[in-house]
């Protein structure tokens, strides 16, 4: 019996011999006119589409998550409030999906959709033990998403001075085995 199984379990890695282990979607957002970066991640994200295949590449392609968006971290919990009251829920942005759609070899073509809207972003990527790292930039205008801009620098005017930035660093860190 325990040698059929281990001839399962090696012919299964053979047979996908990668398998997404987690992920972590992350942002940084700009503020100031020095345009300072601040970043956050989300708590709540799930994975769809095949979480393995033979190879890397392979894994990638069709991968998506759905994100939560009132799940954001940015490390303050007052700024977490802010984000989901002041930009989130000002539009009802309540989740975000992404999905791979395209896999090169240092870059990838990601369907974002946000606020009702699913635009392909490139991002450019690196794989190093056992992890992809992926980032690229969206225009929040892109997505139709001004008016929560507005709310989030409104509630933000003093601490932002005047000034957030309507383009965001976007990216996430794929663990795999």
């Amino acid at each position: 019996m325990k040698k059929s199984v281990m001839i399962f379990l090696m012919s299964s890695l053979a047979l996908f011999g990668y398998e997404v282990n987690g992920v972590e979607v992350g942002f940084t957002a700009f503020k100031t006119p020095a345009k300072v970066g601040v970043s956050g991640s989300f708590n709540s994200v799930e994975i769809t589409g095949k979480r393995s295949a033979e190879s890397v590449e392979g894994m990638l392609n069709g991968l998506g998550v759905d994100i939560e968006t009132k799940s954001v971290n940015s490390g303050n919990e007052g700024r977490d409030k802010l984000l989901v009251s002041d930009f989130f829920l000002v539009q009802f942005t309540h989740g975000i999906q992404a999905k791979i759609v395209s896999v090169k070899p240092d870059s990838l073509l990601v369907e974002i959709t946000m606020n009702n809207k699913s635009l392909s972003v490139p991002m450019v990527y690196k794989i190093e033990e056992n992890r992809v790292l992926a980032k690229g930039y969206i225009d929040l205008n892109d997505f139709d998403m001004l008016p929560s801009l507005k709310g989030i620098n409104k509630a933000c005017y003093d601490l932002h001075e005047g000034k957030t930035w309507q383009d965001v660093e976007v990216g996430f860190l794929l663990h795999y085995q």
